[in-house]
């Protein structure tokens, strides 16, 4: 560890007040400098997830105008998701493992104020699933929190990078215990928002809020177990408006299966600072075999509604009881006020499900109001049920012969759309209050999935399936689309296919210009209708999300390439040869392993290496960010 130079910020009222009065008013601040849309404060934008910017100097006019006005490289290779914080006059960078982070002197050529090398032991890259990713920093209260791949979290003086307090959110930093941690921290109040990854090795998951100011444990909720552990209340935590009842997060598994049950919490989390409440989802049950987990496995695949202060869930909402093809549930939750759903204003909550389900509900109350499918190509489910009168309400209506459960053990069942990467991964959509539209970037991917029995041994893989991936048969041939989609009604409003899948957060703005990024290292733009309006290709694949901001009276966009995340694993892992896919094989399947040497290979990665392996004569491995702007 070692820090450069002194970081200037301007001292805004915000700021001033922050630093005499701590961290009462650190909340204040931070929704101030989000509300300046010359910043870009936190990791997605608001608290409400929106992705979207009220800059508009660049337009739909001029767009096709933009130019690379510098860049930097992070000099780390391997997967760049999550996207650059900036804050008055100064940038701040992270990059995958070893999770090194950047602060960058806008006033002065992105000079290096400082840099924080943190000091990982190397056996964490071993025990992450897809690629050593981290998906950014959040600001609060003077300091920058970073949540490393060990599962340290760290906050780092924002002035000078010095570390201010640290603490071990998981039980292990060596990867003994195989949690890990990819998520981007939210700030919220006085508390510091961290979940945890692992599921594909039987880690139970938990979200926690550490205080701001110290680093101290406020909660910690997990997402099976006793109520105690869980912080639901049986009587008034609901579920589609009833009762969850007694342990429901013990009687829904078999035996202590709950204990290895996987529900981790790497994704996105939204605030709504009028109820009080934080927003995130629960990644799949432990062991991806769902014949030796029987029950709904409650509460992983679950959208859960917390209060920020005590950790209570008020409302919980399982989306894909009893997981039978690795559907996490972690994507984000983006809030909007007032939309008319049947002739009614509801403040809502909509999420992009990996199920391939676009989910509509009032974020009060965990009400149900619209679940459509937002590729029409989705096959495991016909439908979820509607009516509140039904047995099966809030429910898939899983179709038998996709179901890896019914067909059983040792079956390959083929033809499930989407893959288990989903119709979309976290790579998180925007939406735009001025179209009321949400543009989302999604895989259009299917797969053949054969589960096998395994057993849990802490610290190693606990997956139990081999899993072959491929780009939708009978479709446009490509590997994803880029849609908006109309969450009042449940409907795909316009669709742009694309090679590869789309795995880069998106960004809208006033300017009338959506921006996307895509696998081969695009950056894309096009008009509220789809039309597109540029494309520049980044030296590598964009799998990070494209952030604005305005410094000296000028609007700026960046992004980060760096090929990899579960979709570029091939690349960024080396497992596109026999040797590293067999060795890929051997430390999660073992005895299941693959011994064609063509089938190792494109199961490897859980699946994705075989899919996606045409990648590889696009696009290569990098670590960049690209800054571009109008012409001066």
């Amino acid at each position: 560890m070692r820090t450069l130079g002194k970081l200037y910020l301007p001292m805004t009222a915000g700021l001033l007040t922050a630093a005499l009065a701590g961290n009462a008013f650190a909340n204040e601040e931070l929704t101030k400098l989000a509300a300046d849309a010359k910043n870009w404060a936190m990791p997605t934008g608001d608290y409400a997830n929106h992705r979207y910017s009220k800059l508009n100097q660049i337009t739909k006019d001029n767009v096709k105008d933009l130019q690379v006005k510098w860049t930097f490289s992070t000099g780390v290779l391997r997967g760049h998701e999550g996207g650059p914080l900036v804050i008055g006059d100064v940038m701040y960078v992270h990059t995958p493992f070893p999770n090194n982070v950047y602060a960058l002197d806008l006033n002065n050529d992105g000079k290096i104020l400082w840099k924080y090398e943190p000091k990982q032991d190397p056996t964490v890259i071993g025990i992450m699933c897809c690629d050593t990713v981290n998906r950014g920093v959040a600001y609060g209260d003077g300091k920058i929190i970073l949540n490393q791949n060990d599962t340290m979290v760290v906050a780092l003086d924002a002035k000078t990078g010095k570390p201010v307090w640290s603490v071990k959110n998981g039980e292990q930093v060596d990867g003994s215990k195989a949690e890990s941690s990819t998520g981007a921290p939210m700030v919220v109040k006085d508390k510091v928002l961290i979940g945890i990854s692992g599921a594909e090795f039987g880690v139970r998951g938990w979200m926690a809020a550490y205080n701001l100011k110290d680093g101290s444990l406020a909660w910690k909720a997990y997402s099976t177990g006793p109520d105690s552990e869980m912080l639901v209340d049986p009587e008034k935590t609901t579920h589609l408006g009833k009762p969850i009842g007694p342990d429901s997060g013990i009687k829904s598994w078999e035996g202590e299966e709950w204990k290895t049950g996987g529900g981790t919490t790497w994704g996105w989390y939204s605030y709504d600072p009028k109820l009080n409440l934080i927003y995130y989802g629960t990644a799949n049950p432990g062991a991806w075999n769902p014949v030796q987990r029987p029950g709904d496995n409650r509460w992983s695949m679950t959208l859960m509604a917390r209060d920020v202060d005590t950790g209570m869930a008020k409302w919980l909402y399982q989306m894909t009881p009893h997981d039978e093809w690795d559907y996490d549930g972690v994507n984000e939750n983006i809030l909007v006020d007032g939309m008319q759903i049947n002739g009614q204003p509801r403040d809502v909550l909509v999420h992009f499900d990996r199920n391939g389900f676009a989910y509509t509900l009032d974020r009060a109350t965990g009400e149900l109001l619209v679940a459509k499918k937002y590729d029409p190509t989705v096959n495991w489910a016909t439908e979820v049920v509607m009516d509140p009168k039904s047995e099966q309400y809030g429910r898939p209506q899983v179709v038998a012969k996709y179901s890896t459960e019914q067909n059983g053990e040792d079956v390959n069942t083929t033809g499930i759309c989407p893959a288990a990467l989903g119709t979309k991964d976290q790579q998180p959509a925007a939406y735009s209050p001025k179209t009321g539209l949400f543009y989302v970037p999604t895989n259009h991917v299917c797969m053949d999935y054969e589960p096998y029995k395994v057993s849990y041994t802490a610290g190693q893989a606990y997956v139990g399936a081999t899993v072959n991936m491929y780009p939708t048969p009978g479709s446009h041939g490509g590997m994803g689309n880029f849609i908006a989609w109309d969450a009042a009604k449940g409907e795909i409003v316009w669709s742009k296919p694309e090679r590869f899948s789309v795995w880069s957060g998106v960004l809208a703005t006033e300017g009338d210009v959506v921006f996307y990024g895509t696998l081969e290292g695009y950056i894309v733009a096009v008009d509220t209708a789809g039309k597109e309006l540029y494309r520049f290709k980044t030296p590598s694949g964009i799998i990070g999300n494209i952030n604005t901001f305005e410094h000296g009276g000028k609007q700026y966009i960046a992004v980060l390439s760096g090929v990899g995340g579960w979709a570029g694993i091939g690349l960024a892992g080396g497992l596109l040869g026999a040797e590293g896919a067999a060795a890929w094989q051997q430390a999660v399947a073992g005895k299941n392993a693959p011994t064609a040497e063509k089938e190792s290979i494109a199961t490897a990665g859980l699946g994705a290496v075989g899919g996606y392996a045409g990648l590889a004569e696009y696009t290569t491995l990098g670590g960049q960010l690209t800054v571009f702007g109008l012409p001066d």
